[in-house]
């Protein structure tokens, strides 16, 4: 077995990655995302927008880290570690500090891996993206026996989904239901679109085809919208941001993903409060627990968002 120990010194090549608007144009589509802050023509219509264009999916700037994190763990062996110690969960936790626009290089950096063993045996990665010298997004990403994130939900007494309306709450439940299919060619657009090599996961001619995981997460975007619009929310006159992602996903169930399986996402939105505020703001933020689920309510991931509203955000930055 390979030991266990600080793997590697090394860190990614600060290799600078771009993004077209063709790359968000083929990643929310691919998600069905229908945010006007990644539409060509619709970012206009946000009130008081000040990004001046659309911006990348945070769902794509995921990928981008999930894809880089793939190829460091096999150049450094950590792919073995991972399989040899059941190292099942995959987990992000992602905070977004800035927005990137179409024609910004990035560049990721991948801090070398530190192995603990207690309490339990788990790989940490700090990352670190940035463009044109400014932080875009900080976090981790840590493989772990067991989720880091939601561990406690169960969903054992959830009725049969198939017989639940799509759109519709989960009857004695506080869950929302989306009901998605999955389509490998969503999935390829999507790598695609988030500038990660779709050969790396889907080759026809030997019939592979290895879902990525952040790209069933990413449905959870597109759920969450289509929620709010429900709700008779205002896109253009109260735009929502995302803050931070913290992603628990599945690996096991995730290698048994298919062409046309059926995935139940679930959205549980907790209520706002003055003990949820951003960092050093009185801005409360508004946090929705997503969970996916296959077939026997098996859970494929778990995640945590956290988004508030972009008004407030401005209205902060203006007061300092």
């Amino acid at each position: 077995m390979t030991p266990l120990s600080v793997i590697s010194s090394q860190k990614l090549n600060n290799e600078a990655f771009v993004f077209d608007q063709i790359h968000i144009e083929v990643a929310r589509n691919a998600s069905d995302d229908f945010n006007l802050f990644h539409d060509k023509h619709k970012w206009l219509q946000i009130t008081h927008n000040p990004f001046k264009g659309p911006i990348v999916l945070g769902y794509q700037l995921n990928t981008l880290v999930e894809h880089q994190m793939r190829l460091y763990r096999e150049a450094h062996h950590e792919d073995k570690v991972i399989a040899e110690n059941g190292l099942r969960f995959s987990n992000y936790q992602i905070t977004f500090v800035n927005a990137v626009r179409p024609r910004m290089p990035v560049t990721l950096e991948i801090k070398k891996t530190l192995i603990t063993t207690i309490p339990n045996l788990t790989l940490a990665n700090r990352i670190s993206m940035k463009s044109d010298g400014k932080i875009v997004l900080l976090g981790f990403k840590k493989e772990t026996q067991t989720p880091l994130f939601l561990p406690e939900a169960q969903f054992g007494t959830l009725p049969d989904l198939n017989d639940i309306p799509d759109l519709t709450t989960v009857p004695d439940t506080h869950y929302f239901l989306k009901r998605k299919y999955l389509n490998n060619g969503s999935v390829k657009n999507f790598l695609s679109g988030s500038l990660a090599e779709q050969s790396d996961y889907f080759d026809e001619l030997t019939h592979i085809a290895n879902y990525p995981e952040i790209f069933p997460c990413s449905l959870t975007s597109g759920a969450l919208m289509e929620k709010a619009q429900l709700e008779h929310h205002d896109f253009k006159r109260n735009p929502m941001v995302y803050t931070s992602h913290e992603i628990s996903v599945d690996r096991h169930y995730l290698s048994k993903l298919k062409n046309n399986d059926t995935l139940h996402i679930l959205v549980e939105q907790l209520p706002e409060s003055q003990d949820n505020t951003l960092n050093q703001t009185n801005i409360q933020v508004r946090t929705y627990y997503c969970y996916g689920l296959l077939e026997n309510n098996a859970v494929l991931f778990r995640v945590k968002m956290n988004l508030v509203p972009l008004e407030e955000i401005l209205k902060n930055l203006g007061q300092k």
